[in-house]
């Protein structure tokens, strides 16, 4: 059961957020909080962007445990950005490999997930067969995930020709639309494959300036992940290590978008809610609203 963050905003350090919080995901390779599963020792990948050089992200993943990479803790405190995307592997669909390790890289795009669809196998070809040809060939691992990434961007795509706005980007609205039609053409594959067990999508999806996250489940009643979110704050970590919040500028403001709760201060967190969908403009102004 992976566990990740994600950060927009003010230009930060990677270890405020990786390796300094009393609960940083590096703790939670090894002791997650918010799971059952307290181990995420398949691996971990952390993309990060800078504006200045080019507009594909940069990308460093591993398939060491994050708690035993020396490289991850020496660098950490080198990278600086705007936006990071941070992730630690439990394998569950797709062994153990850099290919299947989170985030995944397309184009100026970065996605990672949290869960994924119970029995994808019986349902693989079948999505395979709706994929644009140029976006198939761009999968190189076995993960549920990045055959999700491939169904949105080929939803993106086709919107995008239907519209005639090909290299131009939508607006958070049509972005939200191809996420729902996302969702709801695997639900029809499953249907299909005569497959009644949940599917699982905490995800999130940035361009390294705006960001959209999910937190849904086909069936909450049976099978969610927690998701939480912290924002129009300025994070910095206390001498004692814990991730601290303080009402700043709007310059200095951050966005922060995680798994389990980084801090002990409660105000600042949000409880995302199930089957929510929520926007992260480069403004910094954030929506949540339901998914449709």
């Amino acid at each position: 059961m992976c566990r990740f963050l994600a950060y927009l905003g003010k230009p930060i350090f990677a270890d405020e957020l990786l390796m300094k919080p009393k609960n940083s995901l590096m703790k939670q390779s090894h002791h997650a909080q918010e799971s059952d599963m307290t181990v995420n020792g398949d691996g971990f990948g952390i993309g990060w962007y800078n504006h200045k050089r080019r507009k594909e992200p940069a990308l460093f993943r591993s398939i060491r445990p994050a708690w035993n990479d020396e490289n991850l803790s020496y660098n950490a405190s080198m990278i600086k950005t705007n936006c990071l995307l941070a992730h630690i592997r439990a394998a569950t669909q797709g062994g153990v490999s850099i290919q299947n390790s989170h985030p995944f890289q397309y184009k100026e795009f970065l996605m990672m997930q949290n869960g994924g669809i119970l029995n994808f196998p019986k349902i693989k070809r079948t999505l395979i067969n709706r994929l644009d040809e140029e976006i198939f060939q761009w999968i190189e691992g076995q993960t549920d995930t990045q055959y999700i990434f491939a169904l949105f961007a080929t939803i993106v795509g086709e919107l995008k020709k239907e519209l005639n706005i090909e290299g131009q980007a939508l607006n958070f609205d049509q972005l939200a639309a191809c996420v729902s039609q996302t969702f709801a053409e695997i639900e029809a594959m499953k249907i299909l494959a005569h497959i009644e067990s949940p599917s699982l999508y905490n995800l999130v999806l940035t361009n390294g300036k705006s960001l959209i996250a999910t937190r849904y489940s086909t069936q909450p009643d049976k099978e969610t992940r927690s998701l939480h979110i912290a924002a129009n704050a300025e994070c910095y970590t206390s001498e004692e290590g814990y991730l601290s919040f303080r009402s700043a500028d709007p310059a200095n403001h951050g966005v922060l978008i995680s798994s389990e709760v980084l801090s002990d201060n409660k105000a600042f967190w949000q409880d995302v809610p199930e089957n929510h969908l929520i926007t992260v403009g480069e403004d910094l102004a954030v929506s949540i609203r339901p998914i449709t």
